[in-house]
């Protein structure tokens, strides 16, 4: 998939239209106490690494960001917590199946139309793992998935609702 292409296909996902929802997922390491985290930095290569533009990425930041300090955890050159963000597209088909019955349509047998409405839509993925700074493992990732529009209108706030909804469940709660 070229560069122009994922840049598209991201922008789209962040930019979901009012009735859309967004789906997030978050997993864990149950093993891992959370609150020996209190400072983070991005992991800087993979974020350059991802194919969406500049600004997008500084919207997704800023908003990490935002989430991070309500939490209590603040940047560091000498971070607890590294955090990377990827993003992922893929179209979904949908199949409807309409039968009206019989005696109803315009076919000369009088049995009814049976039509098929086929549909598909471009759904976009923003993850953003959070990594143990000393052993550089995944101890935690969050998703979020909503459909794609070509709507252009409040990007701000639509990549602030994704990230906000993503980072809701961190940290997790501890598990009995």
């Amino acid at each position: 998939m070229n560069m122009k292409f994922k840049y598209l296909l991201f922008c789209l996902s962040v930019l979901t239209g009012g009735c859309a929802s967004i789906a997030v997922f978050s997993d864990f390491d149950s093993t891992v106490d959370f609150n020996q985290y209190s400072t983070y930095a991005y992991l800087k290569k993979d974020i350059d690494a991802v194919e969406i533009s500049d600004l997008d990425k500084r919207r997704i930041l800023r908003n990490i960001d935002t989430n991070m300090a309500n939490k209590g955890l603040t940047k560091s050159t000498t971070p607890d917590l590294l955090i990377r963000i990827s993003t992922q597209s893929k179209e979904r088909v949908y199949i409807n199946n309409n039968y009206w019955g019989w005696a109803w349509g315009w076919n000369p047998w009088f049995m009814g139309p049976q039509f098929q409405n086929i549909s598909s839509r471009v759904e976009g993925i923003l993850y953003i793992d959070l990594i143990d700074g000393s052993n550089k493992q995944l101890v935690w990732q969050g998703r979020g998935r909503g459909p794609l529009t070509e709507m252009t209108s409040k990007r701000d706030e639509r990549i602030a609702k994704l990230v906000n909804e993503i980072l809701t469940s961190y940290p997790p709660e501890a598990v009995d």
